[in-house]
């Protein structure tokens, strides 16, 4: 095994692939170890390892990964995939065609196409699909890379040097037997629950809410190829997507102390039969009445955590270890590979000849921070502050949320499901939207209420915009100098 005082590599890209190999194999010595063969792990293993960098990619289980969550992958994220060469990963496995947004308010819907980004080009599309099935052809991907090496193995902590604080690789368990893995840099790309964000991230992850999703079988969609997204005043909204050719995916969102969620209420499952269950399209409702009687009920945490730039010497923590925003538009995928073809840039060996010289490294590092910011704060801001609306649960809300959907209605969509999509990152149109949709929401109280309640609307005016002003400027202040 190799140790820190023995180590060869110099971070360089390898003219050896053989001898690196062995380095790797034998010596479990690389130029970078990646921590989570997910998807943006083994993304950026192949982005790195085509530079003909070194890297061992580390992964607690190889077992095809099972996740409600992870399914959706924007247009956006589609073009990334193509730009690192991965664009392959999305064949074989029953992906679906997402076309764009079918979203109902109080059972009223608009269809949303993603908008045709060039004169002559065709109209761009997302992909839906099992989770677990990227994840594997990823791997595939990852696996035939000549420069990579993925090894089963359970890391357990971080090696850091005891005088620089420096990370030089990782402690892990294999097959029970304590084990170490070095590299120049260590990636961190562990996922939502990453056991190593505590020690080196200045934030904590926040949840408000949880996502229930069962699996329907055959559902019959009111409009195919769109992600559904239900709205109904004082509830929580539903997603519902195609996974496969037999398989659907609903979400429901339930806040922490929904009351139609309460024990007395019968709990989770007495709030999708009570609540969810009669709110659903006609057609939807039969498999979704077979799916909760079967009872395969799964949850995943809803969790927003603005990301940092990374100061530790040796040391990258990317994906959702990272950086999360609520999942109500699908964007997590997005931000990730985005970030890797980011990162080939930053830290190619063009740029970084040397991954041994930290501190050029972090002022790379400092760089890719500032850089992914123009794509992923649009998606952020945009998640957290449709999830506010779409999850009204006041009267000022409910005015945002009503006229949030008239904007859609009238057709004033394009540049806002430009962004959702990750094809437009633009913060500065993200703002304009939003404000243009709070003015809308004023007017129509305005022409909806009785001349003499002119001075209460007047006031209530007031309020809604100020709701408006909460729930977006946090966002977007944390994005701007965080």
């Amino acid at each position: 095994m190799a140790t820190a005082s023995n180590r060869h590599t110099n971070g360089r890209a390898s003219k050896n692939p053989a001898a690196a190999e062995v380095r790797r194999r034998v010596h479990h010595d690389a130029d970078i170890v990646i921590v989570g063969a997910g998807v943006l792990g083994c993304a950026l293993a192949v982005a790195l390892g085509s530079q003909g960098r070194s890297v061992l990619l580390l992964e607690a289980s190889l077992k095809e990964p099972d996740r409600i969550v992870g399914e959706l992958l924007q247009p956006g994220g589609v073009q990334a995939l193509e730009k690192l060469g991965l664009r392959d990963c999305l064949e074989g496995i029953d992906a679906i065609p997402a076309e764009g947004y079918y979203v109902t308010y109080s059972g009223e819907p608009v269809a949303i196409p993603y908008p045709v980004q060039n004169p002559g080009a065709p109209p761009p599309e997302g992909r839906s699909f099992h989770h677990g099935r990227f994840v594997m052809r990823l791997r595939e991907a990852a696996r035939a890379c000549p420069n990579v090496t993925i090894v089963e193995t359970k890391v357990t902590d971080l090696v850091t040097c005891s005088h620089t604080k420096q990370v030089l690789g990782v402690e892990c368990v294999t097959k029970e037997a304590k084990d170490c893995y070095f590299g120049q840099l260590t990636v961190v790309a562990d996922g939502y629950a990453s056991k190593f964000r505590k020690q080196y991230h200045p934030y904590t992850p926040k949840v408000k809410s949880k996502f229930w999703g069962l699996e329907l079988i055959d559902a019959e969609l009111p409009q195919k190829h769109y992600g559904h997204v239900l709205l109904n005043p004082g509830s929580p909204p539903i997603l519902i997507y195609q996974i496969g050719t037999h398989e659907t995916r609903i979400l429901c969102d339930i806040p922490e102390n929904l009351p139609s969620a309460s024990v007395k209420n019968g709990g989770v499952k007495g709030h999708l039969r009570n609540t969810v269950l009669p709110s659903l399209p006609k057609c939807v409702q039969p498999s979704f009445a077979a799916a909760l009687d079967k009872g395969q009920l799964r949850s995943m945490p809803n969790s927003f955590l603005p990301g940092a730039t990374n100061k530790t010497p040796g040391l990258l923590i990317v994906g959702d270890a990272l950086n999360m925003r609520h999942p109500l538009t699908g964007g997590g995928m997005t931000v990730a590979l985005n970030d890797v073809v980011l990162l080939r840039d930053v830290l190619s060996p063009k740029n970084v000849p040397n991954l041994s010289n930290t501190s050029l490294v972090l002022k790379q590092l400092s760089t890719f921070h500032w850089r992914r910011k123009m794509g992923a704060s649009v998606i952020n801001i945009l998640a957290q502050a449709l999830y506010s609306l779409f999850a009204a649960d006041d009267d000022n809300l409910k005015a945002l949320q009503r006229g949030c959907f008239e904007y859609f209605t009238i057709g004033m969509h394009r540049q806002p499901v430009s962004m959702l999509g990750g094809m437009l990152k633009k913060p500065q149109v993200l703002f304009a939207h939003f404000f243009t949709v709070a003015f809308l929401s004023l007017w129509m109280m305005i022409r909806d209420s009785p001349l003499y309640m002119l001075p209460v609307t007047l006031i209530r005016c007031i309020l809604v915009f100020w709701t408006a002003c909460v729930v977006i400027f946090p966002y977007m202040v944390i994005e701007a100098f965080c």
